[in-house]
């Protein structure tokens, strides 16, 4: 296990479009996402909520603005496997919380963790939104990280910020503040061994899962009206 424990950087609710996943948000919790920006890489777009504690809610979308390449290459594909067709699927039937990220701080490298690795740990992309900068551990093909063929989503994204600013400190503030995080799956003990090996085993209650019910993520929220649940 990492010497280094992470810490939650920000949850995923997917979506078709922001104005949907800003809606479920806002429906939800009382308080609707906003700012955010384009990700020209991944030709995504997000809309973005601050949490209590250095945390935020990301609601992400395709961008059906984003440009195209000019050399006529191929894409490169989406994060969050939102370019999947189970991925598409689900969001036919609504915005949902897909996944979650957390933040390797310096000094340890997230390149370099990365680099001794790679077995376990995704190639590092390098990312932009506006005036922020970052590296984000992501699969060639898009997909979720995975450990021994399982993750769908329960296995964090990595993150690295490149720029000393977080997006958290210049979001509005709200009194919102998440008071679980927790992962169903039928191969939790799976995925418990990588997050320890991570390091970000503290940050989420797994829950082995048996059945035909397909994993998911339970987010538990405290807010001016009461307890609220993102899933």
């Amino acid at each position: 296990m990492t010497v280094n424990p992470l810490r939650l950087d920000h949850l995923v609710i997917s979506a078709r479009t922001l104005d949907e996943g800003t809606q479920y948000v806002a429906d939800t919790l009382g308080v609707a996402p906003s700012g955010g920006g384009a990700h020209p890489l991944m030709r995504t777009h997000n809309r973005l909520l601050n949490l209590w504690g250095g945390v935020y809610l990301e609601v992400i979308a395709i961008d059906p603005e984003a440009e195209e390449s000019a050399s006529g290459a191929a894409p490169r594909a989406r994060l969050f496997a939102l370019d999947a067709p189970q991925t598409q699927t689900r969001l036919a039937d609504g915005p949902y919380l897909s996944h979650w990220v957390v933040r390797v701080e310096r000094p340890k490298n997230l390149r370099r963790w990365q680099a001794q690795y790679p077995q376990r740990i995704p190639p590092v992309v390098p990312m932009t939104r506006g005036a922020f900068t970052w590296g984000l551990a992501v699969p060639d093909d898009g997909a979720f990280p995975s450990w021994e063929g399982t993750g769908d989503g329960l296995l964090p994204t990595l993150i690295q910020w490149d720029t000393p600013q977080h997006p958290s400190q210049v979001l509005p503030e709200t009194e919102l503040a998440l008071t679980s995080l927790k992962g169903f799956h039928p191969q939790a003990e799976t995925i418990k061994a990588q997050l320890d090996w991570l390091g970000a085993g503290h940050l989420i209650q797994l829950v082995t899962q048996d059945g035909v019910d397909a994993p998911a993520l339970v987010a538990e929220f405290d807010t001016p009206d009461g307890p609220r649940t993102l899933k």
